[in-house]
């Protein structure tokens, strides 16, 4: 039975128990502001489960599609995943814990066929503290059906995490107490953080042992909820019993609901018998293709095909249910996810456009069984293949450049270096100070400009550069997050200052690389200008050291080839070495004599007009500030060339480009 046979194996088994099977919710609520997706089963829930009547009934069930972006940087293990499904089923004041657990080990039992001996269950310890004692009613269910199933059902106290990988598991222990921190559900946690008239109540996971060896270095013993591998929690069954009436005092509810979930990847993974939830029927056509694309094996590149394979799945639903990559809230998270699979990409030699051969491998995986996926296939992989061509060339620069940025820093991964990073910073490396080299050090007093500078002139995310940054090896400051931001808080005050007082052109500085880039920026207008025509005006510029960047009004993304031909003029003009000179006339007669200024306004009564070249042969005539170079050959000084490393827009109907002299 694969992962789809599971899903609607479900769904029938509870429909033939008189439940409602419901749609799933779509991955962004919009009723719900307080979330950014839907992370469980059970939230679209919540209003029926605090009382309000479902218009379906009592008992519903579905497979819910969820998506938990804090798990995004533990994508690489055998287990977790951005992107899952829940099968769920709900009891609103019906039945309750006896028919719930009968059900659960019928389903998994009869239907699915696991090894039922492989099968540890978990219930809550009580508390004497708030009146709520130890849940013996469902452990006394559990008992039952493993010893009518001939397998032994001992109990054990175990109470915290911690206590756990003290103990360790007994022989015939099968079912196992936990306190409040690992079996009370309530929508802050346990009973002391349970908000006060909250539902809540005990629950009983349900996990299952691939018997592989325990890794002692998450605690002495192993346990059912410890986390070396070997048990999978496949499932929990919440008791709704109680609701929280004051601080340390809670009351039994009229009515008792049942909220259960189970995750179909891990159900499906125990089906199979192996804890890669990667191998399963829902996934594994995905790693599949990635080894055809790529010519690599899984099992010598299992993170990084693991990762890509979980980002697009996560992005591929993100693009059904209506997201758009973008640099907020839901849209950052989706380009994120596809940032990080393209990267990913990268290390497995896909260099070449993929998500138009990969996506539609997902989307056939759901299409049957979710019709939203069907009617919106093309569309998806058309939203998806655009954001990868546009960020495409800004991976290849970046990377180029850090490389050289980095160019004397350690390039082989440190064994002590991690490629985890958490909300754009690095989470702890657990390493010596005798591990890091001297180099890395010297690297990472400054590596904060470094970040920058690959974020503001190649568009590089600052998330890709710290997750590079570990990829080689290179230590980063405790405080590259300050530096990055002051320089982020010196570019913004650039910004706002450019257009105060005599207008320059959003020049920065005077030093000659400031001349440089602020003459090439009259270049760069004037080829705009020769392929797209006079109509198209500047819409704001800014200079630094490291690059210039220009606003223009244009409908759309300029195509390769338009940049190269810009480029290739921009390059002429450098080439013939051709003379730069100014002169003031009223700013009328300058504006009649056909210099650009769509800024005239600002102007004073007479103005600056910067030539560059002569005779017949000139290549910008514009308003202008200054200051700028003697000549154009100084802005190919050493052999650089002027290259547009990023487009973008700006705004609506606004385009900005970056570029840089190498």
């Amino acid at each position: 039975m694969n992962a789809q046979e599971i899903r609607n194996a479900y769904l029938k088994f509870f429909e033939e128990r008189g439940h409602h099977a419901i749609k799933r919710a779509p991955l962004v609520l919009k009723d719900d502001p307080t979330t950014l997706f839907t992370g469980s089963g059970m939230q679209p829930m919540i209003p029926f489960l605090l009382g309000q009547p479902h218009p379906d009934g009592q008992r519903i069930v579905d497979s819910q599609t969820c998506l938990r972006a804090q798990d995004i940087d533990d994508i690489g293990d055998n287990r977790h995943t951005t992107f899952f499904e829940m099968l769920g089923n709900w009891s609103m004041g019906d039945y309750f814990k006896e028919q719930q657990i009968e059900w659960m080990f019928e389903f998994l039992s009869q239907v699915v066929g696991l090894d039922m001996s492989r099968l540890y269950v978990t219930c809550y310890i009580g508390d004497e503290r708030y009146g709520i004692p130890k849940d013996t009613e469902a452990s006394s269910v559990w008992k039952r059906l493993f010893e009518q199933h001939g397998l032994s059902a001992g109990e054990a106290e175990i109470g915290s995490e911690s206590d756990g990988y003290k103990r360790g598991i007994h022989d015939d222990e099968r079912i196992f107490y936990y306190d409040g921190s690992k079996n009370w559900w309530s929508r802050n946690g346990s009973p002391e953080t349970t908000p006060i008239g909250d539902p809540c109540g005990p629950d009983s996971e349900m996990f299952y042992d691939f018997g592989t060896p325990h890794n002692p270095a998450f605690g002495e013993f192993c346990h059912p909820n410890c986390d070396c591998g070997r048990f999978m929690e496949i499932g929990n069954n919440v008791f709704m019993a109680y609701r929280k009436v004051a601080d340390g005092k809670f009351e039994e509810l009229e009515q008792k609901n049942i909220d259960h979930g189970s995750g179909l990847e891990r159900i499906a993974a125990a089906k199979l018998g192996d804890p890669d939830v990667f191998k399963i029927s829902l996934m594994w056509p995905i790693i599949e293709k990635l080894e055809s694309l790529s010519g690599k094996k899984y099992d010598s590149h299992t993170e990084s095909m693991r990762v890509i394979a979980d980002h697009l799945r996560a992005a591929t639903f993100l693009a059904v249910d209506g997201c758009v990559p973008s640099n907020k809230e839901q849209g950052y998270v989706m380009r994120r996810l596809l940032r990080r699979a393209i990267r990913f990409a990268f290390d497995l030699g896909i260099e070449q456009n993929f998500l138009e051969q990969v996506v539609p491998v997902i989307a056939d995986l759901y299409r049957n069984d979710f019709p939203e996926v069907a009617e919106n296939r093309d569309n998806v992989i058309a939203v998806l293949v655009k954001e990868e061509k546009a960020f495409r060339q800004t991976l290849r620069n970046g990377l180029k450049e850090f490389r050289k940025l980095f160019a004397t820093a350690p390039q082989e991964p440190s064994e002590t270096a991690s490629l985890r990073v958490s909300n754009g910073a690095p989470a702890p490396v657990e390493t010596r100070a005798a591990d890091v080299s001297e180099n890395s050090v010297s690297h990472s007093q400054n590596v904060g400009a470094k970040l920058f500078t690959l974020y503001d002139t190649y568009g590089f995310p600052v998330e890709l550069s710290t997750e590079e940054a570990f990829r080689q090896g290179i230590e980063l400051p405790a405080n590259w997050r300050e530096q990055f931001d002051t320089k982020m808080e010196e570019q913004r005050n650039r910004s706002r200052t450019a257009t105060k007082g005599e207008f320059k052109g959003g020049l920065g500085g005077d030093s000659l690389i400031h001349k440089k880039y602020h003459t090439a920026t009259h270049l760069l207008q004037s080829a705009l200008r020769q392929l797209y025509g006079p109509e198209l005006r500047q819409h704001g510029s800014n200079i630094t050291e490291e690059r210039l960047r220009f606003d223009f009004n244009h409908d759309g993304k300029l195509p390769e080839e338009d940049l190269r031909k810009i480029e290739d003029l921009v390059n002429a003009w450098i080439a013939e070495d051709l003379p730069v000179t100014f002169k003031e006339y009223p700013t009328q007669e300058a504006l009649d004599m056909g210099a650009i200024g769509p800024f005239g306004e600002r102007y004073n009564e007479t103005v600056k007009v910067y030539q560059m070249g002569e005779g017949d042969h000139i290549a910008s005539l514009e308003i202008c500030g200054g200051p700028h170079v003697d000549h154009t050959g100084q802005l190919g000084e050493d052999g650089k060339k002027f290259k547009i490393v990023k487009q973008e827009a700006s705004s609506a109907g606004i385009r900005r480009i970056k570029a840089v002299l190498a």
